[in-house]
């Protein structure tokens, strides 16, 4: 069985831009965003419990669900925010579940952005990896990425754990603060270590 970390950080930190970086070194990957993705695409499977608690305003006549719509509601309304993470939660975590039963590198990483908030994920993984910068650029990153506004942003902020308790719960922090080719050395110092840690097992 892979070592399993847990790879989590506020929006805007570079989680993916890190995670893309483990994966060309050859470890194991698993995206929640991405499966989250595809479970509110069209025929996804958790579009038919949307629509019946959100009703067809947030579904898009494709068939999907219509992101601007949901995130509007959910960083306004917590009640809503909980309802729509009780329907995808489950979902991914069975999916992360059926993806790292097949890994076959030494270790491998699921990304994660609300590791430490959504919880369920403590018995899978071995470590948690927290991609860390200052609020102003997580800021600055996710306006430029996204064309959200500022307070759209601080909104996203405010319903994750703050910068101070992401790092209390770290085993290992990548400080992307610098760089692209910085955030790639500190990942590349990881997964040798990763590598001894996996070894050990």
């Amino acid at each position: 069985m892979s070592l399993i970390i847990g790879l989590t950080g506020g929006i805007g930190s570079g989680k993916t831009t890190a995670a893309k970086f483990f994966a060309s070194l050859g470890a194991d990957l698993v995206d929640t965003d991405a499966i989250a993705h595809e479970l509110t695409q069209p025929q996804g499977a958790a579009i038919p419990a949307i629509r019946q608690a959100f009703t067809e305003k947030f579904i898009t006549v494709e068939g999907a669900l219509n992101r601007k719509e949901m995130r509007n509601l959910v960083f306004s309304d917590n009640n809503a925010r909980q309802e729509l993470e009780a329907i995808l939660h489950p979902l991914i975590r069975i999916e992360v579940a059926r993806r790292t039963a097949i890994f076959a590198a030494p270790y491998g990483l699921i990304v994660v952005p609300l590791l430490l908030e959504a919880g369920g994920y403590r018995k899978t993984i071995q470590r948690i990896l927290v991609v860390d910068c200052d609020k102003q650029a997580q800021i600055a990153r996710t306006v430029a990425r996204t064309g959200l506004d500022e307070q759209a942003v601080h909104a996203i902020m405010a319903a994750q754990v703050s910068r101070e308790e992401r790092l209390r719960q770290a085993d290992d922090v990548i400080a992307n603060d610098a760089d692209v080719s910085h955030l790639r050395r500190q990942v590349e110092t990881l997964h040798r270590k990763y590598l001894v840690l996996a070894n050990k097992r």
